[in-house]
């Protein structure tokens, strides 16, 4: 009998500064794709916007429930993302630096 491996799925938000511009994403590889992020590796909106700074997101189980919740955040309200940031990051402190650590 296989044991399937449970793979986790993200919906984050990164910013180019305290109350900056905003991204909203989804991804399988969460340190992976922050890194591109980071990187500039990838030509579009974070890269001409500076958008690098990680500050929110949230772990999902299967990736239909994370890009539902994806395409539901980016219709919020710019305030609505703000407040949920500083509900659970009040400093908008960069969250990569917790998850890339080996």
């Amino acid at each position: 009998m296989v044991t399937a491996v449970s793979e986790s799925f993200y919906v984050y938000i990164l910013a180019s500064k305290r109350n900056g511009t905003l991204y909203i994403g989804v991804t399988n590889d969460l340190v992976r794709r922050i890194f591109e992020h980071k990187q500039d590796a990838v030509p579009g909106f974070t890269k001409r916007y500076g958008v690098h700074l990680l500050v929110y997101f949230e772990q999902f189980d299967d990736p239909a429930t994370a890009i539902q919740r994806e395409k539901a955040m980016k219709f919020w309200k710019r305030q609505g993302k703000i407040d949920k940031i500083e509900g659970n990051n009040p400093t908008w402190r960069d969250l990569y630096e917790d998850i890339a650590r080996p």
